[in-house]
């Protein structure tokens, strides 16, 4: 059995999403996705986000961009290509 990929996205200023909380619960998910022999976010480990407009991760891909809560055309672009990695055959 496979885990499934999963795709976070935050903005820094979404305060009320929490970005950092967000990006902790991938984090964190990271145990048991290694249960199934997954490393999903590579040697990521540290308990702080990533750079702005840097997108992490491989079967748990998270980002965080600059300004609202929204969903914008560099949102898509990262949705995409992380589902490009997983679906397409």
């Amino acid at each position: 059995m496979r885990s499934r990929p999963v795709y976070i996205a935050s903005a820094e200023e979404d305060l009320w999403a929490d970005p950092l909380g967000e990006y902790l619960s991938a984090l964190h998910a990271v145990p048991v996705y290694e249960l199934y022999g997954d490393a999903p976010f590579g040697n990521r480990t540290e308990e702080q986000l990533p750079n702005l407009h840097e997108q992490v991760g491989k079967t748990i891909g998270y980002h965080i961009r600059a300004g609202k809560h929204d969903v914008t055309e560099f949102d898509w672009e990262m949705y995409i290509r992380f589902a490009d990695k997983h679906l397409k055959k």
